[in-house]
């Protein structure tokens, strides 16, 4: 009888391929995969020269907003700052003739003020609307 303990291997698993086989095909995906930014809105901004040049031979009509959201056609004060006095008073500024409007808003002016404005003048037939800054340096 023997009664010697027998020396036994664990068996192995050899992990090198498949190490490899998993980094070939991690290679292959991060090749292969294309990424979209589907949170990012692209927006093709406009271009501008420095010298605004009207078209057409009439002047731009000019909306001005005050601070306070009232509102100014051509420096005609308007009785008050609802949608259907401020399209009342295009109407009769503009005629039938659709040129550009430029709109002159206060900066501490409502957001809500120069959406309005550009719904009406929009809903007008106006396609053509110019928003007026000034410049940082001057």
């Amino acid at each position: 009888m023997n009664l010697k303990p027998r020396l036994r291997e664990d068996p192995e698993i050899n992990l090198i391929s498949l190490i490899d086989v998993l980094l070939v095909l991690l290679i292959f995906f991060m090749v292969s995969t294309t990424f979209q930014q589907e949170g990012r809105v692209k927006v093709q901004l406009p271009q501008a020269s420095q010298i605004p040049q009207p078209r057409g031979s009439r002047e731009p009509l000019v909306i001005t907003i005050t601070a306070e959201g009232g509102y100014r056609v051509n420096e005609r004060s308007l009785i008050n700052a609802s949608p259907d006095t401020l399209r009342a008073a295009l109407l009769k500024e503009a005629g039938t003739e659709r040129g550009p409007i430029t709109i002159r808003a206060d900066a501490r002016s409502t957001h809500q003020a120069v959406v309005t404005a550009m719904d009406v003048a929009g809903k007008l037939g106006f396609s053509q609307l110019n928003i007026a800054t000034v410049h940082e340096g001057g």
